[in-house]
């Protein structure tokens, strides 16, 4: 059985848009990680919960970005593994922004842009247009 349908492209516009949004999204990760380790002298910009939380959403980012260059190589698996990664890191995110005095404000800030991020990947990953190419 072949889970590559010969419709998917790397060039269709949705998934293309995808691909940036995600790679949009790692990029964001992996420099704010930098930024933690420059501010990391800084108790009240840099605390052990931010660590733990930029490390985790740093490695979601990267399983993000391959999954959706997995899905716009027209792999069911990839598409599939995309949907549930983003929409579980949209919820978490939106939970942990949420909460009060959890994280410091520039971080909560970096997690939104994150959030809104995913939220466009949801949206495109689970519409008409996607599916359609990945139907039959």
């Amino acid at each position: 059985m072949n889970s590559r349908p010969a419709t998917v492209s790397v060039a269709d516009p949705a998934l293309r848009v995808v691909r940036v949004l995600t790679g949009a999204y790692l990029a964001l990760s992996v420099l704010t990680l930098g930024a933690i380790f420059l501010l990391r002298a800084d108790p009240a910009m840099v605390t052990d919960v931010v660590w733990v939380r930029a490390t985790i959403v740093a490695a979601s980012a990267l399983l993000t970005f391959l999954f959706a260059r997995s899905a716009a190589n027209g792999s069911k698996r990839g598409l599939l593994r995309l949907r549930i990664v983003s929409a579980v890191m949209t919820v978490a995110i939106v939970v942990i922004v949420s909460i009060p005095g959890f994280l410091p404000l520039w971080v909560r800030l970096e997690q939104g842009v994150c959030g809104v991020l995913l939220l466009a990947v949801v949206v495109l990953a689970n519409g008409r247009r996607v599916r359609s190419l990945f139907a039959g």
